[in-house]
């Protein structure tokens, strides 16, 4: 049998998929269990048990891994999958799913299924932050305290990250940061309010931190924003949300393959959503087209 055609289907059940799982249970019948496929379904029960059984995955030959969740758990499921033959395809039912909105990976679970089933298999950048991998977007200032924030809230999707944001820009202190880029240009920021690296267009919920940045190309982009900044800033907002937010002169971004951001102290870090505390020096790169992923 082919590798492409053993396929495992890796759920979140906690995810909120609620009545569903019976849509994505159809649409992977009627789309996916064709004569030579050889097609399971498990569900991740923690980080760990899903890290688990993707390694099994790639051990038995599965050519491709479906992730029902957000971007979290793509994050911990690719990262097992960097460097194999096995090609991952996400179904997205997190929050923000900028992973999918990447790929224009229909957001309607049956289609999204259904999309995948006639996807193309792409080989895509990953970025390294500390030697933790990441596949959207990693922050290091304002735009990842607020994770903190949005992790208190009962609520997930776009408007508890808005309220969380908002909450945690009051009482958010920035420390200077100087940014190495490819050790030649350093960056001064004293008041760092963004400052994102981007693998992959999306913050998610459909706003777009860097519409320049490209899946394979071999680059990360560095988004910047600085505190006195903002107000002239907030009104143009709609930006993030048409691609055209590097339009603002306020808002600086730079292309790379490696950086040194160097703080006073140690902060906060977001991988894909995931929260860390990051040390005052923070090493980040790209491996070019290290992931197989389907792209519909």
């Amino acid at each position: 049998m082919k590798a492409e055609d053993k396929v495992r289907i890796l759920i979140n059940p906690s995810s909120g998929l609620g009545g569903a799982l019976d849509e994505i249970r159809e649409a992977l019948i009627k789309h996916w269990d064709k004569p030579n496929a050889d097609l399971a379904i498990q569900f991740s029960l923690s980080k760990k048990d899903g890290q688990a059984k993707a390694r099994r995955a790639v051990e038995e030959g599965i050519g491709k891994l479906l992730v029902v969740g957000g971007d979290g758990m793509v994050n911990s499921i690719g990262s097992v999958l960097i460097d194999t033959n096995t090609a991952l395809g996400v179904i997205p039912s997190g929050s923000g799913n900028g992973f999918a909105r990447h790929f224009d990976t229909p957001l309607d679970l049956a289609k999204a299924t259904e999309a995948l089933a006639s996807a193309n298999v792409r080989s895509i950048d990953v970025g390294y932050a500390d030697e933790h991998p990441f596949f959207v977007t990693c922050s290091l200032a304002w735009d990842a305290a607020l994770v903190k924030e949005f992790e208190k809230s009962p609520i997930r999707g776009v408007l508890p990250y808005v309220f969380a944001g908002v909450y945690k820009f009051f009482d958010y202190r920035p420390q200077p940061f100087s940014i190495l880029l490819d050790d030649q240009e350093e960056i001064i920021i004293e008041d760092p309010l963004v400052c994102t690296i981007a693998n992959l267009t999306q913050y998610g919920g459909g706003a777009q931190i860097a519409p320049g940045a490209k899946a394979d190309d071999g680059k990360l982009q560095l988004v910047t924003l600085r505190q006195r900044d903002l107000p002239w800033i907030l009104p143009m907002l709609g930006k993030a949300f048409n691609g055209t937010l590097d339009e603002l002169k306020e808002i600086k971004t730079h292309s790379f393959t490696s950086l040194t951001v160097r703080r006073k102290k140690e902060g906060p870090m977001q991988l894909d959503g995931e929260l860390v505390t990051a040390p005052a020096e923070v090493k980040v790169r790209v491996r070019p087209r290290a992931l197989k992923v389907l792209v519909p």
